[in-house]
């Protein structure tokens, strides 16, 4: 047990360094761009949420391989897994053209959200840069998800790193300019650092792939295979219900923002406040789960069904420690979190009791991410993009819709509830993500427990 916790930690702990750096991405370009004009903000505001829906959707379909990997690595058929990398390349393809049209051509989305149009022009000029590298973007997250499926997360975090380095500054110099030498481009600049960074991380991934002896059993350079159509099916099945569900995901928490503008400044600032907290916090139930997944699924393609159960039940018991662990860390400096971000009274107040119910969202949202990567590895898909399209867009954001600005219902017996608030949507969410879990945990506990023999392994 002990041993499996270890392996897990410092998997989770690899994966989290990476994952930080990424966010860190966006976290640089809202400064940058902030100190460049608030146009340039608020425009990348909206252009990043456009660009993060899309390309999140789309990472979700080829994360769902790591279980197919990580079973045959088990497995120890390590041809079998250059084979079926080489046979995502095809889904990679199909993935990435539909994102570029939909970042080349996002004048419908633009309309419908009513984007002002003075800041149309800066929104479809960044997505129509970045769109040229989704392609690349996407191979690395099948370098990525690769390397989280053999146990050997470090390689991509070490890029991840290393891009941030060379991502702060050059979109420092892009968006700012240099004096007599270049010209400020403003959010245009940090569009074309983002392009620029995700060409060398790819570049380098390729290089790690042609050069480590790590990768020379897998034969990932061999060449391409025809599409195989049993194969490809079979990534199809496993890849779109957990893309739709990552969107369905990210959707509800992005349009929770949007709505809340509604309640003013200080309602929109308390959430992105507690949005902040929230997004960091995920990292560490997401990095838990990622590489509590790769466990079970390689201990299911060893044919140990009962060490599988036994890195199912560790990375859930590390999972439950650590969000009730941060849960009471949140409680208990709730007002000097909310105090640091900002000085105004009213915010910090109104941010402080949203604090509050983000402790329970925390826990719940750490244990249904948690079921939802492990009941990949089992084949269970559709399912959660079910309970998530249900529960996550109609309970916990259409409810949270109704409960703060009413549309027509009495919900005077609801005395729990705090209409015209943002609250409300936290209230909804947190309730949504608790009967989630409870939907979602039998369900993975079913599954591992009526399992008595591998699954059959289509790579």
């Amino acid at each position: 047990m002990s041993s499996e916790r270890a392996t897990i930690m410092r998997h989770a702990g690899t994966v989290m360094v990476g994952q930080v750096a990424v966010m860190a991405f966006s976290i640089a370009d809202t400064l940058i761009a902030g100190h460049f004009a608030d146009t340039a903000l608020a425009a990348l505001a909206v252009a990043s949420a456009t660009y993060v829906t899309i390309h999140i959707s789309l990472m979700g379909m080829l994360q769902a391989l790591l279980p197919v990997w990580a079973e045959l690595h088990g497995a120890q058929r390590h041809a079998e897994v250059g084979r079926s990398v080489r046979q995502a390349l095809y889904l990679c393809a199909i993935t990435a053209s539909l994102g570029i049209w939909a970042l080349v051509c996002p004048d419908l989305l633009l309309n419908w959200t009513q984007v002002p149009l003075d800041l149309q022009a800066d929104v479809r000029n960044y997505l129509n840069i970045v769109a040229f590298g989704l392609p690349a973007s996407l191979l690395f997250r099948m370098y990525s998800t690769l390397n989280q499926s053999l146990g050997k997360p470090k390689l991509v975090t070490w890029v991840q790193v290393g891009a941030l380095i060379v991502k702060v500054p050059l979109s420092i110099v892009l968006v700012l300019g240099i004096p007599n030498v270049l010209p400020p481009l403003g959010l245009a600049g940090c569009a074309w650092a983002t392009l620029v960074v995700t060409l060398m991380m790819i570049s380098l991934a390729l290089w790690l792939l042609s050069t480590q002896d790590f990768y020379k059993p897998y034969r990932i350079w061999a060449p391409m295979e025809k599409p195989h159509a049993a194969t490809l099916l079979h990534f199809v099945r496993l890849g779109l219900p957990s893309g739709l569900a990552i969107g369905v995901e990210v959707t509800s928490f992005t349009l929770m923002s949007l709505f809340i503008a509604r309640l003013g400044v200080v309602a929109t600032a308390s959430h992105q406040i507690v949005s902040n907290m929230t997004a960091v916090l995920y990292m560490i139930p997401l990095s838990l789960s990622i590489a509590s997944s790769s466990r079970v699924s390689y201990w299911i393609g060893a044919g140990q069904i009962h060490r599988a159960r036994q890195a199912l039940r560790t990375g859930l018991s590390l999972v439950l420690l650590l969000s009730l662990s941060l849960a009471a860390l949140i409680g208990w400096q709730h007002q000097a979190i909310a105090q640091l971000y900002t000085q105004s009274p009213e915010v910090a107040t109104l941010a402080a009791t949203l604090l509050l119910w983000l402790m329970l969202y925390h826990v719940a949202d750490a244990v249904q991410v948690f079921c939802v990567f492990t009941l990949r590895c089992y084949g269970i898909t559709l399912l959660p993009l079910i309970t998530y399209t249900v529960l996550l867009w109609g309970l916990g954001l259409a409810g949270g819709y109704v409960v703060a600005y009413g549309a027509g219902f009495d919900l005077s017996s609801l005395t729990w509830l705090t209409p015209q608030s943002p609250i409300a949507f936290w209230q909804t969410g947190s309730l949504a993500l608790y009967i989630t879990t409870a939907v979602l945990l039998p369900v993975l506990w079913r599954a591992a427990y009526r399992q008595s023999k591998p699954t059959q392994l289509r790579g």
